[in-house]
Parts: C-alpha cells; sequence; structure tokens
C-alpha cells in the first residue's frame, strides 16, 4: 500500500469518526432543538459525503429499503411537472419529501459503523433528561420556568410523548432480553424506568395519537416475545391496564371525554374544534383523491385543494390546511396512488428489515416503523421536521446496525467452508 493511500485510508477514517459523533449529536439534540438538530445534521452529511464510495451506493439502492425511500422522493420531484401552483409551492411541497434522500445513506454509514449504539443511547440520555425535567414541571409548582406548556418543556406534547413511547417500549424489549439471560437488576432497574415514561404519558400530558400507538406497540411486543401465546396476553394486558388507568387517571379520562364531546359537537353543530376539523380534513382529502386519483394533482397541491375547498363554505367546512393530518394522503393528494403504494411499500420494506433481525437495534427499527405507521393515520409525520427526522435517523441508524450484524454472520457462516 502506497503513502498516498494510507493517508487517503486514515483520512476516511476520520470523516468516519467524525460522522459517528455528529449522528449522536442529532440524537442529543433532537428532543429539545429544532435549530441545533438541523445544524448537526448538515454537519452530519458534510462529515458523510467523502466516506461514500459508487459500489456501497449501489448495494444499499438495490435494496427496497434503500431504493424505496428515493423512489418515492423521485415521483414528488416528477409530479413537479402537474402541480397547477406556484413554484414556491411545488418546491415547498418537494421539500419535506428530502429527508428520505438521507435514508440509504445512514444505512450505508451504520452498516460500516461500529459506533451506531452510541447514537441510541444519546437519544436515550437525552430523552431521560426531557422526562426528569417534565416531571419536574409537573410536581413543583414553584418553579419560575415553566416550559411551553404542563409538563412540557420544549417542542410539543405530540412529540414528547411519542418520544416516551419509543423509549419505554425499547426498554421493554432490552428487559426481556435481559430476563431471559436472568439479569434481575438491570432489569427491574429498566423497568423502573420504562414505567416512569409510561407514567408521564398516562399521567401528566399526552396526545391522543400516543393513546392508539401504545396498543399497538404492547401487542408487538407480544407477538415478539412469545408469538401467539403473547399477542393474546398483550391484548388481555392492553384491557386490564387501560380499565385501571382509567379509572386511576383524571386527567387522561379529561382527555378522551373531551375528544368525545368534540365529536358530538361537531357532528350536530358543524363545529370548528380539534376533532371535528381532523374529521373535516380526512373527508376533504378523500375527495380530492377522488378527483385525481391515479397521479394526484401534484407536488405542492395540498394548500391550494384545502383553500379551493374553503370557498363558499362556513364554519368547519372554511377551515384551511396545509396538510390534511394524515401521512398515506398528503401523499395521495399530489402524487395518487401510485404514490400511496410506493409509500406502503417503502413502510413495509423497512419494517420486514427489522422483522428479520434480532437484538435490541431489530426491535428499537420495528417499534420505530410501527409507531410511524399507526401515528400517520392521524399526523403527517413524515412531512414534520422532528417526527420526520426521527423515523430517518431511527430507522437508518437501527437499520445499518442489524445490516451490519446479518454480514458479519455471514462472514461467520462462510469461515468453515473456507478451512474446508
Amino acid at each position: 500500500m502506497t503513502s498516498l493511500s494510507i493517508r487517503t485510508a486514515l483520512d476516511r477514517a476520520r470523516w468516519v469518526q467524525a460522522a459517528d459523533w455528529l449522528a449522536v449529536g442529532v440524537a442529543l439534540t433532537l428532543p429539545w432543538s429544532t435549530s441545533a438538530t438541523a445544524i448537526f445534521i448538515v454537519l452530519w452529511l458534510i462529515a458523510v459525503l467523502p466516506t461514500l464510495d459508487v459500489p456501497a451506493i449501489r448495494r444499499e439502492l438495490a435494496t427496497a429499503a434503500g431504493f424505496l425511500p428515493v423512489l418515492l422522493w423521485v415521483l414528488a420531484a416528477v409530479g413537479m411537472l402537474w402541480a397547477d401552483v406556484t413554484l414556491a409551492e411545488r418546491l415547498g411541497g418537494l421539500g419535506k419529501f428530502h429527508r428520505l434522500l438521507v435514508i440509504p445513506i445512514l444505512l450505508l454509514h451504520f452498516r460500516r459503523s461500529e459506533n451506531g449504539i452510541w447514537v441510541v443511547y444519546g437519544f436515550f440520555v437525552s430523552t431521560l433528561a426531557l422526562l426528569l425535567v417534565s416531571w419536574g414541571l409537573a410536581v413543583i409548582p414553584g418553579l419560575p420556568w415553566r416550559g411551553r406548556a404542563l409538563g412540557v418543556p420544549t417542542k410539543d406534547y405530540i412529540f414528547q410523548s411519542a418520544n416516551f413511547l419509543l423509549c419505554a417500549f425499547a426498554l421493554l424489549g432490552y428487559v426481556g432480553e435481559a430476563a431471559r439471560a436472568q439479569q434481575w437488576r438491570p432489569a427491574l432497574g429498566l423497568l423502573a424506568v420504562a414505567i416512569l415514561f409510561f407514567a408521564n404519558i398516562f399521567f401528566v400530558v399526552t396526545s391522543r395519537t400516543a393513546l392508539l400507538v401504545a396498543p399497538a406497540l404492547l401487542l408487538l411486543l407480544g407477538w415478539r416475545e412469545f408469538r401467539w401465546k403473547g399477542l393474546v396476553g398483550a391484548a388481555l394486558l392492553a384491557c386490564i391496564v387501560g380499565v385501571t388507568i382509567w379509572f386511576g387517571s383524571p386527567y387522561l379520562r379529561g382527555r378522551l371525554m373531551t375528544s368525545v364531546a368534540e365529536l358530538r359537537a361537531y357532528r350536530v353543530k358543524d363545529a370548528p374544534n380539534s376533532t371535528g376539523l381532523h374529521l373535516e380534513f380526512l373527508r376533504k382529502s378523500l375527495i380530492f383523491v377522488e378527483t385525481a386519483p391515479i397521479i394526484g394533482h401534484g407536488t405542492g397541491s395540498i394548500p391550494e385543494q384545502f383553500r379551493n375547498a374553503a370557498v363558499g363554505h362556513d364554519s368547519a367546512s372554511s377551515e384551511r390546511a396545509e396538510n390534511p393530518h394524515n401521512q398515506i394522503f398528503a401523499v395521495a393528494i399530489q402524487l395518487g396512488l401510485v404514490g400511496a403504494v410506493v409509500l406502503l411499500a417503502m413502510w413495509i420494506a423497512h419494517f420486514l428489515l427489522f422483522l428479520r433481525g434480532a437484538g435490541l437495534p431489530a426491535w428499537i427499527g420495528m417499534i420505530v416503523v410501527a409507531q410511524n405507521v399507526v401515528s400517520s393515520l392521524f399526523n403527517s409525520h413524515l412531512f414534520d421536521f422532528t417526527s420526520g427526522w426521527l423515523y430517518v435517523f431511527g430507522v437508518g441508524v437501527a437499520g445499518g446496525m442489524v445490516l451490519r450484524e446479518r454480514d458479519s454472520a455471514s462472514i461467520r457462516a462462510a469461515r468453515p467452508s473456507r478451512v474446508s
């Protein structure tokens, strides 16, 4: 090896290491700050680009998990051609798809890096700090700083609840592995932390989306641990816990009763409340898709469709929106059923990537995908900055770790045949 090639290898190793720690920076800042997260993402891209090579990129794009996010972006880029809106709105619509291009790069990078677990640790430590601050705001009334709302230090309660759910179920997965290894002290300690996360969600502040995601993740956990028996057990546990929390948490009970009252007011009076507006947006979105079912109205067309639908109406029907609060409709309005099929295929490909894996990274990836799929029935989370990047880095980092373990297993399996 020449001195030039040695120097090139050392330079690449430095860039790889820098990219690892900048990804940790993304994980640390994501629960707290949008601007800091954006800065770390840009720095990470600057650091990782010099380390990329064409064969490795081709390898990732040859897989469904790496190719389908890029295909969805390509469809959005082409969809600008038939959108009947301004160029600024078309570019704004395409901008929501840009982060999908980072998924194959993350898969590539953490497939070769040994430091993916530190990104996971960074996110957990940062979210744990957020949990402690949230509890402090809830139980210490005399604090001069009250955060954004009761129990919400930063950002919003929807993203906070999503983070807490991810960490709680990730811990439960680790508890299962520790219990099987008869490591009872770590298992009990992590179970206690998971309960703190759940208690914050059910007794301090939560989103309605989190209340729907939690049972889905519990069923997924039961299936992962004990297959059909675990699925049935998880369903029974969900019922028991649900009834217990209903009677034990006045906050949660009031939250659900408010939603029911809003739904009744919307049906009777067409009142523009939160629950009613969600239903109104979904109703209109279905009409938008029906008028352009195959290729949609074009990239960036969602605000224009809602503006046109609001003309001549009053009450809830006159409300305008930038998104339909449903990820499938957010894609289908712009790119039709073609785009929606690619979106669903991407979710399936990412879930299968983790379903075939083993260990904690595979479990983390599964719950990231499952949470995004369920929550996207009520939100356009892939198009939101924080939730969108949480999905991209969650799938990319955990997926790269799973692929790295799979490559290592293949090498280990091939060694005996070489000796013989």
